[in-house]
C-alpha cells in the first residue's frame, strides 16, 4: 500500500536536505535565493512530498492578495518548478495532486504560477492534469559538453569579430570584494536605467553582498577591464550549481556599448565552464519572453534552444473571477497571470 507524506518546509536545514536528495536542482530552487528574491509581503515555502521511494520538492513564494483573506503563490524570478527523485515518465501523480489541492484549499490559495526549468527532467509529468503548462518562448543554451572549438564554430561572424576585438583591448578578471560589488552594482544600475526597468529590478547593496557570499550556490562575478586604463567597462554575474551555469545579470558602461564587451565575458565563462566540466550554460531568452534583439544577440552564440514554459493553475475559479472584477485594470494585458495583479507595478 502506498503511504505518502506532505509537508511545508520553511527552515533552511530541511530545505537543503531535500535539495541534496533530489536528482537535480538549480540555484533558483535554493533557500538563499528565495530569501534574497522575496518581497516584504512574501514567504518562501518548499512543498515536500514523499511517497514510497519518490520525493518531490516544489518551492514557492506565498503572498497575500491585497487586503483580502486570500493568498496566491508564485515562483521566484528565473527558472524554478518541481524537483524530484524517482518520478519519471510513468509516475502516477494522482495522490500528489490530491494533496496539493487539499493544501491549497485549506490555506485559501486562489492561484498558482511557476516558471519551469528547461534543464530539470520530468517537470511536466509531475504537474500533469493540474492547471495548464504553456510554452512561452525559447532560451539559448551553450552546450559546453562539446569541445571549445566545436562550440565556437556556431558563433556568428559578428560575435567572433567582437570577441576578437575586445580581447585585444581588455582583460577579464574575477571579482568578489566589497569594492568589486559596488562597481558591479553601478554598472548594473546603469543598464537598468538604459532599458527603463521596473523598480523591482534595482536590487539593493545587501542583495549583491549576500548573493556572492551564499553557500547555497557559487557565483562568478566577471569584469572586462581596459588594458590601457584599467577601467572596468562591463561586468556579469554567473551562477554555478551542480552541472548548470546561469547567466544571471550584467551591466556595461554606456560609452562602451558599441564594443559589446559582454560577449567577451560570456566567452570567458563558456571556456571556464567547459574546463570545469559543466553541462549547460544558459544565456536565457529575450525581454518578456519574446524573440527580440536580445534573444538574437544570445542566439549568436548557440543554436541549442530549449523550450521555456510556465505552469498556471486556478484553484478557485469563482474567487479568482471576483478578484479579477475587483482589482484588474481592464486596459492592461489580459494574458497576465494572475489577472487580478495585472496593474500592480
Amino acid at each position: 500500500m502506498s503511504i505518502s507524506k506532505f509537508k511545508i518546509v520553511i527552515e533552511k536545514k530541511e530545505w537543503q536536505e531535500l535539495l541534496n536528495n533530489v536528482e537535480q536542482y538549480d540555484f533558483y530552487h535554493t533557500y538563499d535565493y528565495h530569501h534574497l528574491s522575496k518581497s516584504d509581503d512574501e514567504q518562501p515555502i518548499l512543498i515536500k512530498y514523499e511517497e514510497n521511494d519518490i520525493l518531490i520538492g516544489l518551492p514557492f513564494l506565498k503572498r497575500k492578495i491585497f487586503d483580502t483573506d486570500y493568498f496566491d503563490i508564485t515562483s521566484v524570478y528565473g527558472y524554478a518548478g518541481p524537483l524530484h527523485k524517482n518520478a519519471g515518465n510513468n509516475y502516477d501523480n494522482q495522490d500528489f495532486i490530491n494533496q496539493l489541492n487539499t493544501y491549497f484549499k485549506e490555506n485559501n490559495i486562489v492561484a498558482v504560477f511557476a516558471r519551469l526549468n528547461p534543464f530539470i527532467s520530468y517537470q511536466e509529468q509531475i504537474l500533469a492534469n493540474i492547471g495548464e503548462i504553456v510554452g512561452l518562448s525559447k532560451i539559448v543554451n551553450i552546450d559546453i559538453t562539446k569541445n571549445l572549438e566545436e562550440q565556437r564554430t556556431i558563433f556568428s561572424k559578428t560575435t567572433k569579430r567582437y570577441i576578437n576585438k575586445t580581447r585585444k583591448l581588455c582583460t577579464v578578471k574575477k571579482g568578489g570584494t566589497i569594492d568589486d560589488l559596488k562597481v558591479f552594482r553601478d554598472l548594473y544600475y546603469e543598464n537598468m536605467d538604459r532599458v527603463k526597468a521596473k523598480k523591482s529590478y534595482y536590487f539593493d547593496e545587501n542583495y549583491f553582498n549576500q548573493f556572492v557570499n551564499s553557500d547555497d550556490f557559487e557565483t562568478d562575478v566577471l569584469f572586462a577591464m581596459l588594458k590601457e586604463t584599467n577601467e572596468i567597462i562591463s561586468a556579469a554575474m554567473m551562477v554555478k550549481t551542480n552541472n548548470i551555469i546561469q547567466y544571471h545579470i550584467s551591466g556595461t558602461r554606456n560609452e562602451y556599448l558599441n564594443l559589446t564587451p559582454i560577449r567577451l565575458l560570456i566567452d570567458e565563462m563558456r571556456i571556464k565552464g567547459t574546463d570545469e566540466n559543466y553541462t549547460y550554460f544558459n544565456l536565457g531568452g529575450g525581454l518578456g519572453s519574446s524573440e527580440d534583439s536580445l534573444f538574437n544577440f544570445k542566439a549568436s552564440f548557440s543554436k541549442d534552444f530549449k523550450d521555456f514554459k510556465i505552469w498556471k493553475y486556478i484553484v478557485n475559479q469563482s474567487i479568482y473571477d471576483d478578484l479579477v472584477n475587483e482589482f484588474s485594470n481592464k486596459d492592461e494585458n489580459r494574458k497576465y497571470f494572475p489577472l487580478y495583479r495585472n496593474s500592480v507595478k
